[in-house]
Protein backbone atom coordinates (compact mmCIF):
# COMPACT_ATOMS: atom_id res chain seq x y z
CA UNK A 1 0.00 0.00 0.00
CA UNK A 2 1.41 3.36 -0.97
CA UNK A 3 1.95 5.97 1.72
CA UNK A 4 1.19 9.65 1.28
CA UNK A 5 4.88 10.23 0.54
CA UNK A 6 4.84 7.60 -2.23
CA UNK A 7 1.73 9.09 -3.82
CA UNK A 8 3.22 12.57 -3.69
CA UNK A 9 6.49 11.55 -5.38
CA UNK A 10 4.62 9.39 -7.92
CA UNK A 11 2.41 12.33 -8.87
CA UNK A 12 5.42 14.62 -9.32
CA UNK A 13 7.29 12.10 -11.47
CA UNK A 14 4.21 11.26 -13.57
CA UNK A 15 3.43 14.91 -14.29
CA UNK A 16 7.06 15.52 -15.30
CA UNK A 17 7.07 12.40 -17.47
CA UNK A 18 3.92 13.45 -19.30
CA UNK A 19 5.34 16.93 -19.90
CA UNK A 20 8.75 15.71 -21.09
CA UNK A 21 7.21 12.97 -23.26
CA UNK A 22 4.80 15.49 -24.78
CA UNK A 23 7.67 17.82 -25.72
CA UNK A 24 9.76 14.99 -27.18
CA UNK A 25 6.75 13.65 -29.07
CA UNK A 26 6.13 17.11 -30.53
CA UNK A 27 9.75 17.29 -31.69
CA UNK A 28 9.44 13.82 -33.22
CA UNK A 29 6.23 14.73 -35.05
CA UNK A 30 7.80 17.93 -36.39
CA UNK A 31 10.81 16.03 -37.66
CA UNK A 32 8.67 13.29 -39.22
CA UNK A 33 6.37 15.90 -40.76
CA UNK A 34 9.31 17.61 -42.47
CA UNK A 35 10.67 14.30 -43.81
CA UNK A 36 7.33 12.96 -45.03
CA UNK A 37 6.31 16.28 -46.59
CA UNK A 38 9.64 16.40 -48.43
CA UNK A 39 9.09 12.86 -49.69
CA UNK A 40 5.51 13.68 -50.64
CA UNK A 41 6.54 16.82 -52.50
CA UNK A 42 9.20 14.99 -54.51
CA UNK A 43 6.95 12.04 -55.39
CA UNK A 44 3.50 13.63 -55.42
CA UNK A 45 1.89 11.63 -52.59
CA UNK A 46 -1.79 12.35 -51.88
CA UNK A 47 -2.73 14.04 -48.60
CA UNK A 48 -4.26 10.97 -46.93
CA UNK A 49 -1.06 9.00 -47.56
CA UNK A 50 1.00 11.76 -45.91
CA UNK A 51 -1.09 11.70 -42.72
CA UNK A 52 -1.00 7.91 -42.49
CA UNK A 53 2.75 7.83 -43.05
CA UNK A 54 3.30 10.40 -40.28
CA UNK A 55 1.15 8.37 -37.86
CA UNK A 56 2.84 5.06 -38.69
CA UNK A 57 6.34 6.52 -38.57
CA UNK A 58 5.67 8.21 -35.23
CA UNK A 59 4.28 4.96 -33.84
CA UNK A 60 7.40 2.99 -34.73
CA UNK A 61 9.78 5.70 -33.48
CA UNK A 62 7.99 6.60 -30.25
CA UNK A 63 9.91 3.80 -28.49
CA UNK A 64 13.16 5.71 -28.99
CA UNK A 65 12.39 8.66 -26.71
CA UNK A 66 10.45 6.85 -23.96
CA UNK A 67 13.62 5.83 -22.02
CA UNK A 68 15.21 9.30 -22.16
CA UNK A 69 11.83 10.82 -21.36
CA UNK A 70 11.53 8.80 -18.16
CA UNK A 71 15.13 9.56 -17.15
CA UNK A 72 14.63 13.30 -17.56
CA UNK A 73 11.25 13.19 -15.83
CA UNK A 74 12.66 11.52 -12.72
CA UNK A 75 15.64 13.87 -12.70
CA UNK A 76 13.45 16.97 -12.99
CA UNK A 77 10.84 15.85 -10.47
CA UNK A 78 13.30 14.77 -7.79
CA UNK A 79 15.57 17.68 -8.62
CA UNK A 80 12.74 20.05 -7.70
CA UNK A 81 12.31 18.28 -4.37
CA UNK A 82 16.02 18.61 -3.63
CA UNK A 83 16.19 22.20 -4.88
CA UNK A 84 13.30 23.34 -2.68
CA UNK A 85 14.67 21.44 0.35
CA UNK A 86 11.70 19.08 0.50
CA UNK A 87 14.02 16.08 0.36
CA UNK A 88 16.02 17.53 3.26
CA UNK A 89 12.87 17.58 5.38
CA UNK A 90 11.96 14.07 4.24
CA UNK A 91 15.40 12.72 5.12
CA UNK A 92 15.09 14.31 8.55
CA UNK A 93 11.96 12.15 8.97
CA UNK A 94 13.96 9.02 8.15
CA UNK A 95 13.23 8.75 4.42
CA UNK A 96 16.41 7.79 2.55
CA UNK A 97 17.11 7.79 -1.20
CA UNK A 98 16.29 4.08 -1.47
CA UNK A 99 12.71 4.83 -0.43
CA UNK A 100 12.28 6.86 -3.63
CA UNK A 101 12.44 3.73 -5.75
CA UNK A 102 8.96 2.60 -4.76
CA UNK A 103 7.10 5.51 -6.45
CA UNK A 104 9.66 5.77 -9.27
CA UNK A 105 9.33 2.10 -10.21
CA UNK A 106 5.56 2.33 -9.80
CA UNK A 107 5.76 4.43 -12.97
CA UNK A 108 8.80 2.79 -14.61
CA UNK A 109 7.44 -0.78 -14.56
CA UNK A 110 4.14 0.00 -16.42
CA UNK A 111 6.08 2.18 -18.86
CA UNK A 112 8.53 -0.69 -19.49
CA UNK A 113 5.65 -3.15 -20.03
CA UNK A 114 3.93 -0.78 -22.48
CA UNK A 115 7.24 -0.20 -24.25
CA UNK A 116 7.78 -3.96 -24.56
CA UNK A 117 4.36 -4.28 -26.21
CA UNK A 118 5.20 -1.47 -28.63
CA UNK A 119 8.65 -2.86 -29.37
CA UNK A 120 7.76 -6.52 -29.84
CA UNK A 121 4.35 -6.22 -31.50
CA UNK A 122 3.18 -2.77 -32.59
CA UNK A 123 6.50 -1.40 -33.89
CA UNK A 124 7.28 -4.12 -36.49
CA UNK A 125 3.67 -4.10 -37.71
CA UNK A 126 3.73 -0.29 -38.04
CA UNK A 127 7.04 -0.43 -39.91
CA UNK A 128 5.68 -3.06 -42.33
CA UNK A 129 2.53 -1.01 -42.94
CA UNK A 130 4.56 2.18 -43.49
CA UNK A 131 6.88 0.50 -46.00
CA UNK A 132 3.95 -1.02 -47.88
CA UNK A 133 2.10 2.30 -47.95
CA UNK A 134 5.21 4.21 -49.05
CA UNK A 135 5.97 1.69 -51.80
CA UNK A 136 2.39 1.75 -53.08
CA UNK A 137 2.29 5.55 -53.02
CA UNK A 138 5.59 5.80 -54.90
CA UNK A 139 4.36 3.32 -57.50
CA UNK A 140 1.10 5.18 -57.96
CA UNK A 141 2.87 8.54 -58.11
CA UNK A 142 5.53 7.43 -60.57
CA UNK A 143 3.54 4.89 -62.58
CA UNK A 144 0.29 6.77 -62.78
CA UNK A 145 -1.17 7.67 -66.11
CA UNK A 146 1.28 9.93 -67.98
CA UNK A 147 -0.37 13.20 -68.98
CA UNK A 148 0.63 15.29 -72.03
CA UNK A 149 2.14 18.73 -71.55
CA UNK A 150 3.69 17.83 -68.16
CA UNK A 151 7.23 16.84 -67.25
CA UNK A 152 7.38 13.70 -65.07
CA UNK A 153 10.43 12.39 -63.25
CA UNK A 154 11.22 8.74 -62.51
CA UNK A 155 13.93 6.70 -60.78
CA UNK A 156 14.72 9.33 -58.18
CA UNK A 157 15.04 12.12 -60.75
CA UNK A 158 17.37 10.19 -63.07
CA UNK A 159 14.72 9.95 -65.79
CA UNK A 160 12.52 12.72 -67.22
CA UNK A 161 9.52 12.17 -69.49
CA UNK A 162 7.51 14.64 -71.57
CA UNK A 163 4.78 14.21 -74.20
CA UNK A 164 3.24 17.04 -76.18
CA UNK A 165 -0.13 15.42 -76.95
CA UNK A 166 -2.26 12.31 -76.57
CA UNK A 167 -4.20 10.42 -79.23
CA UNK A 168 -7.78 9.08 -79.19
CA UNK A 169 -6.49 5.57 -78.40
CA UNK A 170 -4.49 6.78 -75.38
CA UNK A 171 -1.06 6.74 -77.03
CA UNK A 172 1.21 9.72 -76.41
CA UNK A 173 2.66 11.78 -79.23
CA UNK A 174 5.86 13.84 -79.73
CA UNK A 175 7.65 12.19 -76.80
CA UNK A 176 10.89 13.26 -75.11
CA UNK A 177 12.77 11.08 -72.58
CA UNK A 178 16.07 11.78 -70.83
CA UNK A 179 17.86 9.22 -68.63
CA UNK A 180 21.05 9.39 -66.57
CA UNK A 181 22.94 6.06 -66.55
CA UNK A 182 26.16 6.57 -64.59
CA UNK A 183 28.15 9.27 -66.40
CA UNK A 184 26.23 8.77 -69.63
CA UNK A 185 23.13 10.64 -70.68
CA UNK A 186 20.50 9.11 -72.95
CA UNK A 187 18.05 11.34 -74.82
CA UNK A 188 15.21 9.80 -76.79
CA UNK A 189 12.70 11.55 -79.04
CA UNK A 190 9.89 9.57 -80.60
CA UNK A 191 6.75 10.16 -82.59
CA UNK A 192 4.59 8.14 -80.17
CA UNK A 193 4.76 6.12 -76.97
CA UNK A 194 2.71 3.55 -75.11
CA UNK A 195 2.71 2.83 -71.38
CA UNK A 196 2.62 -0.77 -70.05
CA UNK A 197 2.80 -2.30 -66.56
CA UNK A 198 4.83 -5.43 -65.81
CA UNK A 199 5.64 -7.66 -62.83
CA UNK A 200 2.68 -6.82 -60.66
CA UNK A 201 3.02 -3.08 -61.09
CA UNK A 202 6.64 -2.77 -59.91
CA UNK A 203 7.97 -2.21 -63.44
CA UNK A 204 6.72 0.17 -66.09
CA UNK A 205 7.69 -0.28 -69.72
CA UNK A 206 7.60 2.72 -72.05
CA UNK A 207 7.27 1.52 -75.65
CA UNK A 208 8.62 4.29 -77.92
CA UNK A 209 8.00 4.12 -81.67
CA UNK A 210 9.55 5.83 -84.69
CA UNK A 211 12.29 7.85 -83.02
CA UNK A 212 15.97 8.47 -82.38
CA UNK A 213 18.23 7.93 -79.34
CA UNK A 214 21.32 9.97 -78.52
CA UNK A 215 23.73 8.79 -75.83
CA UNK A 216 27.11 9.87 -74.55
CA UNK A 217 29.03 11.68 -71.82
CA UNK A 218 28.38 15.45 -71.62
CA UNK A 219 31.48 17.40 -72.65
CA UNK A 220 32.80 14.64 -74.91
CA UNK A 221 32.35 14.33 -78.66
CA UNK A 222 31.73 10.57 -78.96
CA UNK A 223 27.92 10.66 -78.88
CA UNK A 224 26.00 7.85 -80.56
CA UNK A 225 22.86 8.38 -82.61
CA UNK A 226 20.53 5.43 -83.13
CA UNK A 227 17.41 5.36 -85.28
CA UNK A 228 14.72 2.91 -84.17
CA UNK A 229 11.26 1.76 -85.14
CA UNK A 230 10.43 0.54 -81.63
CA UNK A 231 12.35 0.96 -78.37
CA UNK A 232 11.43 -0.09 -74.82
CA UNK A 233 12.62 1.65 -71.64
CA UNK A 234 11.96 -0.25 -68.38
CA UNK A 235 11.63 1.75 -65.15
CA UNK A 236 11.71 -0.25 -61.91
CA UNK A 237 10.90 0.74 -58.34
CA UNK A 238 13.34 -1.13 -56.04
CA UNK A 239 12.04 -3.33 -53.27
CA UNK A 240 11.64 -1.33 -50.03
CA UNK A 241 13.08 -2.19 -46.65
CA UNK A 242 16.41 -3.75 -47.49
CA UNK A 243 19.17 -4.53 -44.99
CA UNK A 244 18.58 -3.61 -41.35
CA UNK A 245 15.13 -2.23 -42.11
CA UNK A 246 14.06 -5.67 -43.30
CA UNK A 247 15.05 -7.18 -39.95
CA UNK A 248 13.19 -4.46 -38.08
CA UNK A 249 10.01 -5.43 -39.97
CA UNK A 250 10.22 -9.10 -39.00
CA UNK A 251 7.79 -10.31 -36.37
CA UNK A 252 9.11 -11.24 -32.95
CA UNK A 253 8.00 -14.87 -33.49
CA UNK A 254 10.23 -15.09 -36.58
CA UNK A 255 13.18 -13.61 -34.69
CA UNK A 256 12.73 -16.05 -31.80
CA UNK A 257 12.92 -19.00 -34.19
CA UNK A 258 15.96 -17.67 -36.07
CA UNK A 259 19.63 -18.58 -35.56
CA UNK A 260 20.88 -15.81 -37.84
CA UNK A 261 23.19 -13.47 -35.90
CA UNK A 262 21.68 -10.32 -37.40
CA UNK A 263 18.19 -11.37 -36.40
CA UNK A 264 19.34 -12.44 -32.92
CA UNK A 265 20.89 -8.97 -32.55
CA UNK A 266 17.60 -7.38 -33.63
CA UNK A 267 15.69 -9.45 -31.06
CA UNK A 268 18.07 -8.36 -28.31
CA UNK A 269 17.73 -4.75 -29.43
CA UNK A 270 13.98 -4.97 -28.95
CA UNK A 271 14.37 -6.58 -25.53
CA UNK A 272 16.89 -3.91 -24.51
CA UNK A 273 14.48 -0.99 -24.70
CA UNK A 274 12.17 -1.97 -21.80
CA UNK A 275 15.19 -3.14 -19.78
CA UNK A 276 16.81 0.21 -20.48
CA UNK A 277 13.80 1.99 -18.97
CA UNK A 278 14.27 0.11 -15.68
CA UNK A 279 18.03 0.67 -15.62
CA UNK A 280 17.65 4.40 -16.29
CA UNK A 281 15.09 4.61 -13.48
CA UNK A 282 17.66 2.96 -11.21
CA UNK A 283 20.30 5.50 -12.26
CA UNK A 284 17.99 8.52 -12.12
CA UNK A 285 17.33 8.43 -8.37
CA UNK A 286 20.94 8.93 -7.20
CA UNK A 287 21.72 11.21 -10.16
CA UNK A 288 18.88 13.55 -9.17
CA UNK A 289 20.39 14.26 -5.74
CA UNK A 290 21.55 17.89 -5.81
CA UNK A 291 24.20 19.48 -3.68
CA UNK A 292 23.36 22.68 -1.78
CA UNK A 293 23.02 25.70 -4.11
CA UNK A 294 22.94 23.53 -7.24
CA UNK A 295 20.26 24.54 -9.72
CA UNK A 296 17.29 22.33 -10.51
CA UNK A 297 18.60 21.62 -14.02
CA UNK A 298 22.25 21.26 -13.02
CA UNK A 299 22.44 17.55 -13.87
CA UNK A 300 20.22 17.36 -16.94
CA UNK A 301 23.26 17.55 -19.25
CA UNK A 302 24.88 14.70 -17.31
CA UNK A 303 21.70 12.62 -17.65
CA UNK A 304 21.64 13.17 -21.43
CA UNK A 305 25.33 12.23 -21.67
CA UNK A 306 24.72 9.01 -19.72
CA UNK A 307 21.79 8.15 -21.98
CA UNK A 308 23.89 8.72 -25.13
CA UNK A 309 26.72 6.54 -23.81
CA UNK A 310 24.22 3.86 -22.77
CA UNK A 311 22.39 3.79 -26.11
CA UNK A 312 25.63 3.88 -28.12
CA UNK A 313 27.05 0.96 -26.15
CA UNK A 314 23.88 -0.99 -26.93
CA UNK A 315 24.33 -0.20 -30.63
CA UNK A 316 27.97 -1.28 -30.50
CA UNK A 317 27.02 -4.54 -28.77
CA UNK A 318 24.40 -5.19 -31.44
CA UNK A 319 26.99 -4.72 -34.20
CA UNK A 320 29.42 -7.02 -32.37
CA UNK A 321 26.75 -9.73 -32.25
CA UNK A 322 26.16 -9.39 -35.98
CA UNK A 323 29.88 -9.64 -36.75
CA UNK A 324 30.46 -12.58 -34.42
CA UNK A 325 32.68 -10.62 -32.01
CA UNK A 326 30.25 -11.30 -29.14
CA UNK A 327 28.38 -14.49 -28.41
CA UNK A 328 24.59 -14.03 -28.27
CA UNK A 329 24.63 -15.35 -24.68
CA UNK A 330 26.61 -12.26 -23.66
CA UNK A 331 25.02 -10.02 -26.26
CA UNK A 332 23.83 -6.64 -25.05
CA UNK A 333 23.29 -7.78 -21.47
CA UNK A 334 26.73 -6.66 -20.29
CA UNK A 335 25.71 -3.07 -21.06
CA UNK A 336 22.65 -3.38 -18.80
CA UNK A 337 24.80 -5.00 -16.13
CA UNK A 338 27.16 -2.00 -16.23
CA UNK A 339 24.20 0.37 -15.88
CA UNK A 340 22.81 -1.59 -12.92
CA UNK A 341 26.22 -1.66 -11.23
CA UNK A 342 26.63 2.08 -11.78
CA UNK A 343 23.20 2.81 -10.31
CA UNK A 344 23.86 0.67 -7.21
CA UNK A 345 27.28 2.27 -6.75
CA UNK A 346 25.85 5.79 -6.91
CA UNK A 347 23.10 4.83 -4.49
CA UNK A 348 25.61 3.32 -2.07
CA UNK A 349 27.65 6.52 -2.10
CA UNK A 350 24.63 8.52 -0.98
CA UNK A 351 23.20 5.99 1.43
CA UNK A 352 25.54 3.19 2.52
CA UNK A 353 24.08 -0.30 2.68
CA UNK A 354 24.22 -0.59 6.46
CA UNK A 355 22.42 2.74 6.80
CA UNK A 356 19.66 1.61 4.40
CA UNK A 357 19.22 -1.64 6.31
CA UNK A 358 18.86 0.20 9.61
CA UNK A 359 15.15 0.60 10.58
CA UNK A 360 13.87 4.06 9.82
CA UNK A 361 10.63 5.84 10.51
CA UNK A 362 8.09 5.48 7.74
CA UNK A 363 6.79 8.64 6.11
CA UNK A 364 3.08 9.04 6.15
Amino acid sequence: MFSRFDRYVLREVTVSWLAVTGVLFGILISNQLAQVLGLAASHGFPREVVFRLIALTALQNVVLFVPIGLLLAVMLALGRLYHESEMTAMRACGVGPARLYRPVFALAVPVAVALAWLTFDIGPAARTSAESLRSRAMRDAQFGRLEPGTFRTFAGGNAVFYAARTGPDGTLGDVFVQRQVGDRVEIVVAASAEQRMLEGGRTQLLILRDGERYEGVPGQADFRRIRFAEHGIPIVIPEPGAGRDRRERLSTAVLLASDDRSEVAELQRRASLPVMVLMLALLAVPLAALRPREGRYARVALAILIYLVYSNLLSVAQVWIQRGTLEPGIGVWWVHALAAAGGLWLLDRQSPLLQRLRPAGAAR
